[in-house]
């Protein structure tokens, strides 16, 4: 096992040097020009421990450039490219260091260069109310690598409810095809790090990991982000210019032998749901409902049916909980099972 100032060369592409220090799984190689570059652990092969270690001061002395000289720009390593590697696949990974103990364990966050291009990168996070952003870690990462972009704790993980990468993707001392530059945005579920399950095996690393796309196959990732005030104003606006949202109510309503139908399942309310959380769903669903029931509520003894489906019965929940609250004059009992299965319920207004 490679250590702190052992000699080291990299298992899977050229290159190598001294071990300067080690983070977790990852070591930070200084090759002989004094550069720095992480390289995980099992990529290092030890080269000669007998012999004695370099260190700054073991370097030769080079008079400093003239001001009239410009500096010159450390050269980039030859890259030995993949088939395939001519498409960008970048991804964002998160490892806990102990994955048994994921109340208390620290973690990993890992940006994955799978491509034959370099990435000049900048991670960034943000809380879910802060109105700027934070930059974590910034550089460039060499193809077909991975790179430790910082080790945080849950204390730091409530801070990240909102991450972005930011990438130019270019070759070295060769020609090749431009990419263009992008900024991929994720809202990331911060409860998910502490459940076991929504840790899964992923093609880049040993043992479980939250990933998420930045570019697939050349194709940036692009998440909406939806704040729920922002859409609750969206949706006062879009009513205030009598331009809904939703599709017309027609469309969602019928009567039949009397009875007033009202589907509630969400791609019926919605042309689409990027971007909401279960709550924001929730939310328009019920909207849906107490705009059938005021509807109706000036016809005393009317019956209204409202599909909701099985599911957990959250929807149900929430329904039976508004009628008591709002229109304690109306019952409520399952609708028919014949007509409807499980996923129902039948409204009826007193007289």
């Amino acid at each position: 096992m490679a250590k702190v100032n052992d000699i080291v060369r990299f298992l899977n592409s050229t290159g190598g040097g001294r071990i300067s220090k080690i983070v977790g799984n990852m070591a930070y190689v200084e090759d002989e020009d004094g550069f720095e570059q992480p390289v995980l652990l099992r990529e290092c092969v030890v080269v000669d421990e007998s012999k004695p270690k370099k260190t700054a001061y073991d370097r030769p002395l080079v008079p400093a450039p003239s001001k009239e000289e410009p500096k010159p720009q450390p050269k980039l390593p030859e890259v030995e490219e993949t088939e395939g590697g001519e498409k960008l696949n970048v991804t964002l990974a998160y490892e806990p260091k102990e994955i048994k103990h994921l109340n208390t364990t620290t973690f990993y966050a890992y940006l994955v260069n799978d491509s034959n291009y370099y990435l000049y990168y900048a991670y960034m996070t943000r809380g879910e109310n802060d109105g700027s952003w934070t930059t974590c870690s910034h550089g460039i990462i060499e193809p077909n690598i991975q790179v430790l972009l910082e080790e945080f704790d849950s204390q730091r993980l409530t801070e990240m409810s909102r991450v972005a990468v930011q990438y130019v993707a270019f070759k070295q001392g060769k020609t090749f095809k431009l990419k263009n530059p992008a900024l991929v945005e994720h809202r990331l579920d911060t409860t998910k790090f502490y459940k076991l399950h929504c840790f899964h095996d992923n093609e880049y690393f040993d043992s479980p990991v939250i990933a998420l796309d930045i570019v697939r196959n050349d194709v940036p990732a692009r998440m909406m982000v939806i704040d729920s005030a922002d859409l609750e104003r969206a949706m006062q606006e879009k009513r205030r210019a009598d331009r809904p949202v939703r599709r017309p109510v027609q469309k969602h309503e019928k009567e039949k032998n009397g009875i007033v139908e009202c589907d509630l399942h969400i791609h019926e309310l919605l042309d689409t749901t990027a971007g909401l959380s279960n709550r924001d769903m929730l939310e328009v669903q019920l909207n849906k409902f107490r705009e059938v029931m005021d509807e109706n509520i000036d016809k005393p003894g009317a019956r209204v049916v409202f599909i909701h489906g099985k599911g957990e019965g959250v929807l149900r929940k929430a329904l039976l909980d508004e009628l008591k609250r709002k229109y304690p004059h109306c019952e409520a009992q399952d609708a028919s099972f014949r007509e409807y299965g499980f996923g129902a319920t039948l409204v009826k207004l007193r007289k």
